[in-house]
Parts: C-alpha cells; structure tokens; sequence
C-alpha cells in the first residue's frame, strides 16, 4: 500500500513538471509572438506616417499641376488672341502695301505723262515764238497759254514727284510693318505650340499625381487595416501571457 502511495505521488509530481515546462513553453512562445506584434504596429505605424506624408505631397503636386494648366489655358488663350490679332494686322500690312504699290505705279504713270505734256508745250511754245516773230498775232497768244501750261505741267510734275516719293515711303514703311508683324505671328504660332505642349505635359502629370494618390489612399487604408489587426494580436498575445502564467 505505501509502495503504491509513493508511486502514485511519484507520476502526480512528474506530471506536474512536465505540465509546467508546457507552460513555460507556451509562455515564452506568448511573449515571442507580442515583442513581434508589437514590432510590427511600430512598422504600421512608420508606415502609415510615410503613407500620409506621400498621400499630403501627392495633394500637393496635383494642385501645383492643376494651377499649372489654368496658366497654361490662359497663356494658350492669350497667344491665339494675339495671333488672331497679328493675322489680321498682316492682312492689313498686305492690303495698305497692295494699295500704296498701286497709288506709286499711278503717280509714276502720271509723271511720266507731266513729263511728255511739259515736252509737248515746250516744242509748241518755241513754234509759237517763232510764228509770233514773224508776225503771227494768234500764234503770240498761243505762245502765252502754252506758258501756263508748262508752269502747270511742272506744278502737276512736281507733285506727283511728292505723291510718288510719299507713296515709297509708304511702301517701305508697309513693308517694313508687314515684316514686323509677320515676326510677331510666328512668334505667336510657336508660343502656341508651346503651350500647347505645357498642357499636355501638366495634364499628364495631373492624371499621374491622381493615380498616386488613390495609392496612397490605397496603401493607407492596407496599412490601417493592418495596424487594427496587430493591437488585436497584441491584445490576444498579452491575454495568452497572463493565462499562461496562471495555468490557465
């Protein structure tokens, strides 16, 4: 009976130390699996951080880029305004030069004709005088209206010479305005391609900064998601410590 008592208390004392090495096992597996929650609730919570950080510099950027294409829009406006423009001054130049071309080509036809009649006048006036001398009194009065009109055909020579040499002037200040606003076309023609160019490229950027920040908002609400999980593992860890170290 006392051997059986001993053998009896022997297994109970066995089973006891085994039980409590279990325990001990368990407990530091427990406390193993919280010090790695807790690890990764830090990295959630750097990462969540970096995820706002991202998500306020991305808002950042699409702003930027949204400003940029309302410049861009009103720069593109304001150069198609100002080629419009000097589309029509160059249609202007060309018609003004068109028409001074015309007016010198006409003064010119006409000093050309002053020139013949002052010819003209002048052979009939030394006809005249000669007539007049030998006793011609019609031809003496012929002889004083072909004076006036030579002093009229130079007046009407002398201002064609004026007319024609304004109408030059004019011409080259034409040409010299055609040529100006020409430059400023062309000008305008490239700065539209420009801008044209900015608001694709700020565009593409917009839509690349939008992308980036449904990401981020993506990542944000994963690693949210992912920090909620670990304070419950924390909990559930922490929960299995405190039963282990009571036996459960």
């Amino acid at each position: 009976m006392r051997r059986h008592l001993i053998g009896v208390l022997a297994m109970a004392v066995l089973g006891l130390g085994t039980a409590a090495f279990a325990q001990n096992d368990d407990l530091k597996d427990d406390k193993q699996d919280l010090k790695k929650d807790k690890q990764d609730l830090r990295n959630d919570r750097k990462d969540i951080n970096n995820d706002k950080k991202d998500l306020t510099n991305d808002r950042a950027d699409r702003n930027k880029d949204a400003r940029d294409i309302r410049n861009d829009q009103k720069d593109l406006y304001k150069d198609r305004g100002d080629a419009r423009k000097d589309t029509r001054d160059v249609r202007n130049d060309q018609k003004d030069l068109y028409k001074d071309r015309t007016d010198a080509r006409k003064d010119y036809r006409d000093l050309n004709q002053d020139r013949k009649d002052l010819t003209k006048d002048r052979k009939d006036l030394a006809a005249d005088k000669d007539k007049c001398e030998d006793g011609n009194k019609a031809a003496c009065k012929d002889a004083g209206k072909d004076q006036k009109d030579i002093a009229k055909d130079k007046y009407d020579a002398g201002k064609d010479r004026k007319d024609l040499a304004a109408d030059r002037t004019d011409i080259r200040k034409d040409q010299t305005d055609l040529n100006h606003d020409r430059r400023d076309l062309s000008k305008d023609r490239k700065d539209i391609h420009s801008d044209q160019r900015d608001l694709y490229k700020d565009r593409k950027d917009l839509r690349a900064d939008n992308r980036d920040i449904h990401k981020d908002v993506k990542d944000l609400h994963n690693d949210r998601k992912d920090a909620r999980k670990d304070k419950k593992d924390i909990k559930r860890d922490r929960r299995d410590i405190r039963h282990d170290k009571h036996g459960r």
